[in-house]
C-alpha cells in the first residue's frame, strides 16, 4: 500500500514518495482563488512508451518533451485506460472506466466479422454520453475559460461535440479519428470497413497552402494561451498525429531518411511526426513562460494508447496499439508545475487515464466530484502521507476484435507487479510479474496457481461491480478455420 503526504506538499513530495530525494527539493503552497492554477492537457495519438528520448529512445528527437520530465515527473508505469482511442479519452474526460461508461471500442469499430468471430461483441455506445458531468464542464463550472483542440472521436457533430461537453471553444474536433492528410486542406476520404461506403473527410480547421495540422493546432493554442493569460484557464490540446496517415513535413523526412535502416527506431514519417510534436510542445511551453505563466500552469502530457506496429517499435514491451500487452497501454505521462513537482522525478506507481480527472481538480483546488470520477484517484492524496490508498489494482475490459497484431478480446487486471490477462475467447489466461519480465516472455499461471485464482476472482468481481457488458457465443460463427484472434 501507498503512503500519503497531505495535500499542501504532495508535488514538492512526490520525488519523495518515488525516489527518496532529499527534503530540501522545492516546495509550493496550494492553489488558492486568488491565484487560480491554469491546466493544460497534451494528449497525443497512438505515441508509444518508448517514443521520446526521456523514456529511452536515441531516435527521435524530443527536447521540449524532454525538458518537461527533466523540470517535473515522469511517470514509469502509467497507462491507459484502453489499447485504442475513443474509449481512453472517454475515461480521461469522465473519471471512469470505458467499460462502465459502456464506451469500450473505438468509434465507429467496424472490425466484427460475423462468420470469422468466434464471440460475439460486447455493445458499446456511440458516443460520449451527455449525462457524463466532464472534466471540461467541472472546470467551468469553476470559473475557467475551456477550450478542446484537436482529435475528438467521441461523437457526432449535432450533440456530441466539444462544446456540448463543457468546452467553451473547439477548434478542429471532430467525429473522425484521424485527419484526411496532415497538410492544408486537411481533407481525404475513408471507406467504412462495414458498409464500404465513403466518408468524405472535411477540413477541421482554417488554414493556408502548406499549413501542417501540428503546426496549426499549436497556433491555435498558443491563440488560447494568450487570449485567457488574465483569467484561469484550463486548455485540452489533443493532437491528431502521430496516428497515420505518416505525413511527415518533407525536410524532417529526409532527415530521418538519411539515418541507416539499423538506426532507426521507426518510419521516417513518423519520426518526422513525433519531432513535429515536439515542436508544438516546445510553442506551448514558449508561450506560457513568455507571459509568466508557466510556474502557474499544470501540465500533464500523455498519449492515448501505444505505438501503432507499422509506425514504430515499442520495444522492450510486447506488442502494439490495439493489444492488451504492455506494449498497447503503457503509455508516457508527464508532469510538469514548477516550484510545485521536484525536477527530475521519476515515479513508479502505476497510474491509469482515469487519475488526471480528480488530479487536475485537487491541484486547481475545486472541490471533488466522487459521483462523477469514481474510477478516478487524484494523485495528490495517493501520494500522501497520512493513511493507506484504498485503490490496490487496476483494470482494463476489451471485449472487442480489432486487427493489430497480438490483439484478442481480454480482460486484464494489474495488482501490483502482477498482471493477469483472460482471453475471452479461449479462456486461456496470461500471468506475468513486470517487474522481472516487462517484456511479458513468461506466462507463469503454472508457477502460481493460488495467485492466478485470486486475481481472476477480483477481474470477474471488478467486471461486475462495473456492469462491463460481456461477449457471448455467436450463432454466425462458421468453424474454427475462420477464427480471427
Amino acid at each position: 500500500m501507498m503512503k500519503r503526504v497531505s495535500f499542501l506538499l504532495f508535488f514538492a513530495s512526490l520525488a519523495i514518495i518515488c525516489l527518496s530525494v532529499s527534503a530540501d527539493e522545492p516546495s509550493g503552497a496550494p492553489p488558492t482563488k486568488s491565484a487560480p492554477v491554469n491546466v493544460v492537457l497534451i494528449l497525443i495519438d497512438d505515441l508509444g512508451w518508448s517514443d521520446l528520448g526521456c523514456y529511452g529512445s536515441n531516435y527521435y528527437r524530443t527536447p521540449n518533451i524532454d525538458a518537461l520530465a527533466q523540470g517535473g515527473v515522469k511517470f514509469t508505469d502509467g497507462y491507459a485506460a484502453c489499447n485504442v482511442c475513443s474509449p481512453t479519452r472517454a475515461a480521461i474526460l469522465s473519471g471512469k472506466y470505458p467499460a462502465r461508461l459502456l464506451l469500450t471500442q473505438w468509434l465507429p469499430s467496424g472490425r466484427w466479422n460475423a462468420q470469422k468471430n468466434r464471440m460475439r461483441e460486447a455493445r458499446y455506445v456511440s458516443n460520449l454520453p451527455l449525462e457524463e458531468v466532464t472534466i471540461a464542464e467541472a472546470m467551468r463550472e469553476a470559473g475557467y475559460r475551456t477550450a478542446f483542440m484537436g482529435k475528438w472521436h467521441l461523437g457526432t457533430e449535432t450533440y456530441y461535440y466539444p462544446e456540448h461537453q463543457g468546452f467553451d471553444l473547439n477548434v478542429a474536433g471532430r467525429d473522425y479519428g484521424a485527419p484526411g492528410s496532415y497538410f492544408y486542406p486537411f481533407e481525404g476520404k475513408w471507406k467504412i470497413p462495414t458498409t464500404g461506403q465513403v466518408l468524405k473527410k472535411a477540413s477541421p480547421l482554417s488554414g493556408k497552402a502548406g499549413d501542417y495540422l501540428v503546426d496549426r493546432l499549436a497556433q491555435e493554442a498558443e491563440k488560447f494561451i494568450v487570449s485567457s493569460k488574465d483569467a484561469p484557464f484550463f486548455l485540452m490540446l489533443s493532437h491528431y498525429a502521430v496516428h497515420s496517415p505518416l505525413q511527415g513535413k518533407p525536410g524532417k523526412v529526409k532527415d530521418y531518411e538519411q539515418m541507416p535502416p539499423e538506426q532507426r527506431q521507426g518510419k521516417p514519417a513518423y519520426a518526422a511526426m513525433v519531432e513535429s510534436i515536439d515542436d508544438s510542445v516546445g510553442r506551448v511551453m514558449g508561450t506560457l513562460q513568455r507571459l509568466n505563466l508557466q510556474d502557474n500552469t499544470l501540465v500533464i502530457f500523455t498519449s492515448d494508447n501505444g505505438g501503432f506496429a507499422k509506425a514504430t517499435s515499442n520495444s522492450p514491451l510486447r506488442a502494439n496499439k490495439g493489444s492488451n500487452y504492455e506494449g498497447g497501454i503503457r503509455v508516457p505521462v508527464l508532469m510538469h508545475w514548477p516550484g510545485h513537482i521536484a525536477p527530475g522525478s521519476v515515479c513508479s506507481e502505476p497510474i491509469i487515464s482515469n487519475d488526471f480527472y480528480p488530479t487536475i481538480l485537487d491541484a486547481s483546488g475545486i472541490e471533488s466530484k466522487p459521483f462523477q470520477h469514481m474510477d478516478g484517484m487524484s494523485l495528490l492524496p495517493l501520494l500522501a502521507d497520512q493513511g493507506e490508498f484504498e485503490r490496490d489494482a487496476i483494470y482494463w475490459h476489451y471485449p472487442h476484435y480489432n486487427q493489430h497484431p497480438e490483439s484478442f478480446p481480454s480482460g486484464v487486471i494489474r495488482d501490483g507487479d502482477w498482471k493477469l490477462i483472460e482471453n475471452f475467447e479461449t479462456g486461456e489466461l496470461q500471468l506475468f510479474n513486470l517487474a522481472s519480465d516487462i517484456g511479458e516472455s513468461t506466462n507463469l499461471v503454472q508457477q502460481e496457481s493460488a495467485l492466478t485464482a485470486t486475481l481472476l476472482a477480483k477481474l470477474k468481481r471488478w467486471r461486475t461491480s462495473v456492469g462491463a457488458d460481456p461477449m457471448l457465443e455467436n450463432q454466425q460463427y462458421r468453424g474454427d478455420a475462420n477464427s480471427s484472434k
